[in-house]
């Protein structure tokens, strides 16, 4: 095989591991809320928003140091025992306590961190200039299969159901447990790429394996906690670039949206009682929809990689526009109170008539803008931040697990309307600044008579 079919390969495998994971995760972090409202246990005091509340805030302070265990175990080892702790987050749900429910949330935030930024990492080792935008794309359109085919599962299981009885939940939770633990293991069938495709030594540094054979000068050896300390201070220093402290805005947006899109919205659909018995069957078609939207953005804009020409800046306004529509149209046809609503459902009137056919094309238009910021952000982040791109990545999601922790812990108290108040003034003062950022690149680019990418 060829240098560049091989580079290919690991990507796509990348792109179904993750998919076999996060069908798993992203299915359950949708379903959580509902769940736990369900279960008739006087023991157990859970709330689905606080724990991804404490999953993101634990992500976010990880960050600062997945950078160094990504440099001494290797990205690879990473993302394996990374996804263990996600199987043992889903797996917890079988048979909820209290103490397992949180233990198990901050533990699946600390993987979390180590996981994207290993991903970041292979994403950019695998990837030329010219192939960075492709490859971000296809990453993303995998990753996204995962809304389709966990909340499809969901809808046919749930489709009719009132009420989520004990052997429904644990039904549910051991097919995603063995969902996810394939997921981990399929990182081993990624190869170390040849080192003539190698874009640089720092990334290639950041590899399990040293490539020792290809140099005739014997260099010694790094020690590991050198090797850790150095990726801590250079995710700080890189924490304070101009690109990244502009780009944070872009990204702290996307942390908002993904808290919207992969929890509230969907309790939200459930809890409207206008939508009647078939409510909770519901909120697995919206996580299909959205997983449409996800997949149709990562094809178009990344895969397919037409619109590099104009650059990123039309993908970018593309998303915010297609964003905005999605919130005018929740805002009409879903009540204020939805996200906060008891198990009873929420019985206050919307401003239109709720349509299920307006929520449904809310989903799609959701998840078509999130790929649109987030194939952009992996794109140019990549791009900008190539010969650190582990500490570029942890910053990355750093910035974007904070917002959405803040996020989940908000949407326990505040309606839907203030919600949409917020990421619409967030997501238009991150347009501005991402549309800053690619300036900057493309004249770097001019100046430095760099390929189009």
């Amino acid at each position: 095989m060829s240098p560049e079919g091989k580079t290919l390969l690991n990507i796509i495998i990348l792109g179904f591991g993750f998919m076999f994971m996060f069908t798993a995760f992203q299915t359950c972090g949708n379903v959580e809320q509902t769940v736990i409202k369900s279960y008739n246990n006087s023991d157990f005091h859970g709330s689905g928003y606080t724990s991804m509340s404490i999953i993101y805030g634990v992500f976010s302070a990880s960050n600062l140091i997945a950078p160094s265990v990504v440099a001494v175990v290797g990205p690879q080892l990473s993302m394996f025992f990374s996804g263990l702790f996600y199987s043992g987050y889903i797996a917890m749900f079988i048979h909820p306590f209290t103490w397992s429910f949180y233990t198990a949330s901050v533990l699946v935030g600390i993987a979390a961190a180590v996981l994207w930024t290993a991903q970041g990492n292979l994403l950019t080792i695998n990837s030329t200039d010219s192939t960075i935008g492709r490859n971000s794309g296809i990453f993303w359109a995998l990753l996204q299969f995962s809304l389709f085919f966990g909340n499809l599962y969901i809808y046919l299981a749930w489709q009719g159901k009132v009420e989520i009885t004990d052997k429904d939940r644990q039904t549910v939770f051991i097919t995603l447990t063995v969902i996810s633990l394939v997921g981990s293991f399929l990182f081993f069938l990624i190869q170390r790429p040849d080192p003539e495709v190698m874009p640089s030594e720092a990334s290639e540094s950041l590899l399990q394996t040293e490539n020792s054979e290809s140099s005739s000068v014997v260099v010694p050896p790094q020690g590991l906690g050198s090797q850790a300390l150095e990726a801590f201070k250079k995710a700080i220093q890189l924490s304070v670039t101009k690109e990244m402290l502009l780009l944070s805005i872009s990204i702290a947006y996307t942390g908002l949206e993904l808290t919207f899109y992969s929890g509230v919205y969907g309790t939200c659909i459930g809890a409207m009682t206008q939508f009647g018995e078939e409510a909770k069957g519901l909120i697995g078609l919206s996580g299909i929809f959205i997983g449409m939207g996800e997949i149709l953005g990562g094809g178009v804009f990344g895969m397919l990689n037409k619109c590099n020409q104009f650059g990123r800046n039309p993908v970018v306004l593309l998303g915010l526009v297609t964003h905005y529509v999605a919130f005018y149209l929740i805002f009409l046809n879903i009540a204020s109170d939805a996200p906060i609503a008891p198990e009873g459902g929420t019985h206050l009137q919307s401003f239109i008539k709720p349509s299920v056919q307006v929520a449904l094309l809310c989903s799609f238009l959701l998840g078509l803008g999130d790929s649109c910021f987030n194939t952009q952000l992996l794109s140019i982040v990549g791009y900008t931040f190539r010969e650190d791109s582990a500490p570029a990545f942890a910053v990355f999601k750093f910035v974007q697990s904070i917002t959405a922790a803040i996020a989940f812990f908000y949407s326990n108290y505040l309606i839907l309307h203030w919600q949409l108040l917020i990421m619409v003034v967030v997501g238009f003062l991150g347009t501005l600044t991402f549309f800053a950022v690619e300036w900057i690149v493309m004249c770097n680019r001019r100046d430095s008579d760099y390929d189009s990418i």
